[in-house]
């Protein structure tokens, strides 16, 4: 599991002051990068190498609102890896009040050249990475 923590900023607000909902979402791939950053596998380097891993699924559920000068923490953890499929659970805590404000989950897959690839055939450096971020942070 990986810990993200960030600020709720004044623009991702709406007008009722509650943040919105679509920046939720937003904080999910920057806890989702900041993981892969820490397995040593950096999302600008993979995309460099032409390979990239887009959502094919996405789930969130909203329990409870943020708003300007909270402080959110993102939890993140594989859920599922098999080097072509990578999935993930994320729970998003208000750390001004304690309330978890989202739960979500997303799939991923790897591409290189458009096509879907399985890392441990094609980038083997980067599927151990990611297996021992794994088994390292379970």
């Amino acid at each position: 599991m990986s810990e993200y923590i960030r600020p709720v900023y004044y623009h991702e607000t709406d007008k009722m002051g509650i943040t919105h909902h679509s920046n939720y979402v937003k904080w999910l791939e920057e806890a989702r990068i900041d993981l892969l950053g820490k397995a040593g596998a950096s999302y600008a380097e993979l995309e460099k190498r032409g390979l990239s891993s887009p959502v094919v699924e996405l789930s969130v559920r909203y329990k409870a609102p943020t708003s300007f000068g909270d402080t959110v923490k993102v939890e993140v953890k594989v859920k599922e890896y098999n080097g072509i499929k990578l999935a993930f659970d994320y729970t998003v805590t208000n750390l001004t009040d304690g309330k978890v404000a989202t739960v979500a989950s997303s799939s991923h897959c790897f591409l290189s050249g458009g096509k879907i690839v399985n890392l441990a055939r094609t980038f083997p450096d980067v599927d151990k990475l990611m297996r021992d971020y794994i088994e390292n942070n379970k």
